[in-house]
């Protein structure tokens, strides 16, 4: 397991920078065996030394790219590819471990008009962010095919929202509630930014 302070979905990208003595035996093990480890958000604390408050439902991160550097370092690439929900922390040895099990949402069955409201509200938000050089804009989407659930999760991966209401979408069950949560979260952010580009907050 690698708590983290950041939220990663199914389908979303997490690159990582793996300096902790623990995390490079994780990474060792993980390229030994699947190449698989989970992450999760730490609710409160720190990535550095433990002690932290964990959120108990994360995403299985699967190591796309793995390059080493000097000490044993490694700079990663992962994927996220499902939810699980953590059942109960074990004893570091020496990285945390945990037992999980598959914590899968419902199919989607929403439209495909929800899916454009969604990708739209996140494109506009990213937009406004680029505008006062906070994010890169909003960069063409994944072509998923007909898989309407992968491209639901890479909007969620993709909207410029804060962890802890990132964290609100991963952990909703219903992926059209989740849809329309990611719409709520974006569109209000949306309204905030167009106002300070306005010169109406500050």
């Amino acid at each position: 397991m690698f708590p983290l302070s950041n939220v990663l979905f199914p389908c979303g990208e997490l690159p990582l920078h793996v300096f902790e003595p623990r995390y490079q035996a994780l990474t060792n093990d993980c390229l030994a065996g699947d190449g698989e480890f989970g992450v999760v958000l730490i609710e409160r604390g720190s990535e550095v030394g433990g002690g932290d408050l964990r959120c108990r439902v994360g995403s299985v991160a699967h190591i796309e790219i793995a390059s080493p550097l000097e000490d044993g370092r490694w700079v990663l690439v992962t994927r996220g590819t499902e939810r699980f929900k953590v059942l109960a922390w074990l004893p570091d040895d020496p990285y945390p471990v945990a037992m999980v099990e598959p914590h899968p949402s419902t199919p989607y069955r929403g439209t495909r008009e929800l899916l454009d409201t969604a990708e739209n509200s996140v494109r506009r938000t990213c937009a406004l962010l680029s505008e006062l050089g906070d994010a890169p804009a909003f960069e063409a989407a994944t072509d998923f095919g007909d898989n309407d659930e992968a491209l639901a999760w890479s909007l969620c991966a993709r909207a410029p929202v804060n962890v802890f209401d990132a964290q609100r979408m991963l952990e909703t069950d219903d992926p059209v509630r989740r849809l329309e949560l990611l719409v709520e979260l974006s569109d209000a952010l949306a309204e905030d930014l167009a106002l300070l580009l306005a010169g109406g907050l500050g």
